[in-house]
This record gives structure tokens, sequence and C-alpha cells, in this order.
């Protein structure tokens, strides 16, 4: 999602939707009984543990199924609200485990966090689907410039050897990570711009990259965080004098789903003002 909004309620969606399939779970039935009576999910344990047969035993039983159901939906509410928090906040990525050497993302996350990575992985599939069956076929990645390209996270399905990958996803494994000689993590959630010094960072490590071989910018969709980088490597590396002149003239052209929302325009605002026009004056 490209606007930072969009992205925003999403999160807030998905917390909405599951603490709405929370509560009709627990509403009314035998499973609302367990849950007001004393001891609540102990009486629940122990009603799973002596329904066997003889008293004995297991048995999953359709209140016992409903309240599973609602756990999971109320633990989803919860985990996706609390995002959407840390969205706000442009804090918190370093949460999900990603390794910041080889883009990895620990079972554990996966298994922690399943209600995080589960929509995310649908979504954006589904996303990339779309984008190849469009009339203007969107690539998973596009060479904006000579040797630099803007894409989401299938652009492993180039099949390039890259000088250099900045990954700006939290939520996707890096999947060029045994194709490139360099590789730099800059996380940020979905719709959330890189700060101004990470910004610097980047554009500094593409630069050097750029001397290895081609570079490769991406975030989940190539829209939006990738494009915030991209803006600035390209500056960086003296093709264009401003952000605004990289993304206008250097990026749109060749990719032209690429945005900004209001987040990144700032950010790379204050990255031209501390890094470029700074030391045009000093």
């Amino acid at each position: 999602m490209g606007a930072v909004h969009g992205v925003y309620l999403k999160y807030v969606g998905l917390s909405a939707i599951s603490y709405a399939g929370y509560t009709y779970m627990v509403a009314s039935g035998e499973a609302a009984d367990i849950l007001v009576t004393s001891g609540g999910f102990r009486t629940l344990l122990a009603t799973a543990t002596t329904n066997g047969a003889n008293g004995v035993g297991f048995e999953l039983s359709p209140a016992i199924m409903r309240l599973g159901a609602a756990t999971i939906l109320k633990y989803s509410a919860m985990l996706n609200g609390f995002i959407a928090f840390l969205f706000k906040l442009e804090v918190g990525m370093g949460m999900i485990g990603k390794n910041s050497e080889t883009g990895q993302i620990p079972l554990w996350s996966y298994l922690l966090y399943f209600p995080f990575h589960l929509p995310s992985i649908l979504y954006t599939r589904i996303h990339a689907n779309k984008d190849k069956k469009k009339n203007g076929k969107v690539p998973v990645a596009s060479e904006v410039q000579p040797g630099w390209y803007v894409g989401g996270t299938y652009s492993n399905e180039l099949k390039k050897e890259w000088g250099g990958v900045i990954d700006l996803t939290v939520e996707f494994p890096e999947r060029c990570i045994d194709s490139t000689k360099s590789y730099l993590l800059c996380a940020t959630w979905d719709g959330v711009p890189a700060s101004p010094e990470r910004l610097e960072e980047a554009a500094i490590f593409a630069v050097e990259a750029k001397k290895k071989g081609d570079v490769l910018i991406h975030c989940a969709h190539g829209r939006g965080r990738s494009t915030t980088v991209m803006c600035a490597a390209l500056v960086k590396a003296g093709l264009f004098a401003t952000w605004e002149e990289a993304f206008e003239k250097g990026i749109k052209p060749g990719r032209s789903v690429c945005k900004l929302n209001r987040r990144m325009k700032n950010s790379l605002g204050e990255w031209q003002a501390l890094y470029i026009d700074n030391k045009k004056t000093s």
C-alpha cells in the first residue's frame, strides 16, 4: 500500500476484524458459558482433558474449537493493534527478528507473529499477481537508470547478479541474498520511510555498491519505500541535483507506479537539507 494512511488502516482493519470475530465467537453458546464460569480458561482446560472416553483423555468439542479460534482472533486483534501503534511512532521494526546480515526471518517470528506475517504474505502475493496481469504489466523490478533498479520483494525473479541490494522490508526474507556482492537491511514498516540518517547511510552504501555492479533497492511492492531510498541514492551518485528531480526525471519515467507519501517527501526534504544543501553552503 502506497499511502501512509492506507497502510495504517490495513493494520487497524486487521485488528478490528479480528476483534469482531473474537466477540462473535464468545458472544453466545457453550463457549461463552465456559468463559464466564469461575476459572475461565482453567475450566476450559479441565473440560477438554476429562471429556474423553471414560472421563480420561482429550476431546475437541465444538465449544473447545470455538474458544481456540476466539483465542487466536483475540491475539490477532492485540498484535495488529500494537503494530499499528508502532507504525505511527515509526519504531519497533526489530521485534520481527529479521537478521541484518542474511536478511532472513527466523521460524520463531513466523510462529509468534503469524497474524502479522500471514496477511502480509497473502496480500503481497495477490498484489504481485495482479501486477503481472495488468495491461501495462508492472515488472518485479525496473531499471530506472542504467544499473539502478527499483523493485519489490520478488525481484529475485529477474535472476540477476547484483553489486548491492538494499532491502527496506521488515516483513519479508531477502530472496536475493545469494546473488549479491553486498547487502544492507534498512527495515521499515510498510509505508514508513527511512529516517534522514538512514537515507544517508543507504545512499552511501548504494554508491559504493554500484562500483561492483548493478544495484537493487526494493521494498514489498516497489512503490514507496524503495523509491524514497533510490531518490537519495541517485542524488548521492551525482546523477541529479535534488530528490524531486531524481523522482520526476530519474525514477517515474522508468517505473510509473512509484509514488511518495507525505512522510517520505518530508524525510527526503530533511535529508537533502542536512546532507546535500548544507554541504554546498559550508
